[in-house]
């Protein structure tokens, strides 16, 4: 029987989707579903090292997300929005345009910032822009945090919508699932003997995006920047070999290093890796570094629960869901989180 986009639909009411943060982030409630059956169990974040063993390596991804959202007016003064998605090279980037007749060759007046050249039609709304002055020291000041259309509650601290872990600059949305750690709760998990090691993946829109397609195998996923280095492949491969977890923070982390590993010799489990993937993982793939992971409640008909489907079983996944909304879970970006084992 053939796949269908619809299969990873599910029904959820607007009043689960969480629209501000947990105080403090380890507070959130934590999911635990086994793959190997059983019924669900109920705990919160800052009992994760209940699950964890000494030995397991838990992947965080260090991405930051960039105040990608901007302004702009056309030379007839109507107020479009730029959302970047990402930089292709010094002062060009990809990104997406919310407006009409933005063509190439038009010239955009950012507010508070630079001027701006439209390069090139991408399709999708997408636009290639290049800004005529450097731009990314004046982003903090003239950009807004990107958060996903379904949050409609003003974010009184920016900071909220970053990891306590990011580093890297890049990503037009937040890795989630890493939102839930403190440095508390990741003082206490090195403690117990639990490793952390950092990969890199720059977030695009597309991630969070339904799948249109009847068909999942006909939707075309945009590609995203990612890097594993080799100290972070070299701790992955000891740990497989000494018999730990590697536990993924995120389907981000997931996509990461399911991509190193698909490139990688076939003498190591996982080598380094720096460049585009357009991994799109569907039930049927076989996992070749990924042992358990900690993820949030995504969109029905997205990419990412149909990689958590691919992990876990669709039925699974869904018989969770259901459960989730029963006993009071809070969905999406600042909603609680899952961890599946």
């Amino acid at each position: 029987m053939s796949m269908l986009t619809s299969d990873f639909d599910y029904d959820l009411p607007l009043e689960y989707i969480a629209q501000t943060p947990i105080e403090p982030r380890h507070n959130s409630r934590l999911m635990v579903l086994r793959r190997d059956g059983g019924d669900v169990e109920d705990a919160h974040f800052y009992q994760l090292t209940d699950y964890l063993n000494p030995g397991d390596l838990l992947v965080i991804n260090q991405t930051r997300v960039i105040p990608a959202r901007l302004y702009a007016r056309k030379p007839t003064g109507g107020r479009i929005e730029l959302l970047l998605l990402r930089q292709v090279e010094a002062q060009v980037w990809e990104c997406l345009i919310g407006g009409k007749r933005v063509r190439p060759g038009v010239g955009l007046q950012v507010e508070g910032g630079p001027e701006v050249e439209v390069l090139q039609d991408l399709g999708e709304n997408r636009r290639l822009i290049r800004f005529l002055q450097p731009v990314d020291q004046l982003l903090p000041h003239i950009g807004e945090m990107p958060l996903p259309p379904y949050i409609h509650e003003k974010l009184l601290d920016p900071e909220r919508y970053q990891t306590v872990y990011a580093a890297d600059s890049g990503s037009a949305a937040a890795p989630t699932a890493g939102l839930h750690f403190t440095p508390w709760l990741m003082d206490k998990i090195a403690a117990y003997g639990v490793n952390f090691t950092r990969v890199t993946l720059h977030v695009g829109l597309d991630t969070f995006a339904p799948v249109t397609e009847t068909s999942p195998l006909e939707h075309k996923i945009h590609t995203e920047w990612c890097e594993v280095s080799a100290e972070s492949a070299a701790l992955i491969n000891q740990t497989k070999q000494r018999g730990g977890r590697v536990i993924a923070v995120g389907t981000t982390s997931v996509r990461t290093i399911e991509s190193a590993a698909a490139a990688s010799a076939e003498s190591e489990i996982i080598g380094a890796f720096r460049g585009p993937t357009n991994l799109f993982i569907l039930p049927g793939h076989q996992f070749k570094v990924t042992d358990a992971m900690i993820t949030n409640f995504h969109l029905p008909r997205s990419s990412l629960i149909m990689l958590v489907s691919a992990f876990a079983g669709r039925e699974r996944i869904l018989g969770a869901y259901h459960t989730a909304i029963q006993r009071g879970y809070r969905f999406y970006s600042f909603g609680d989180a899952m961890l599946i084992l």
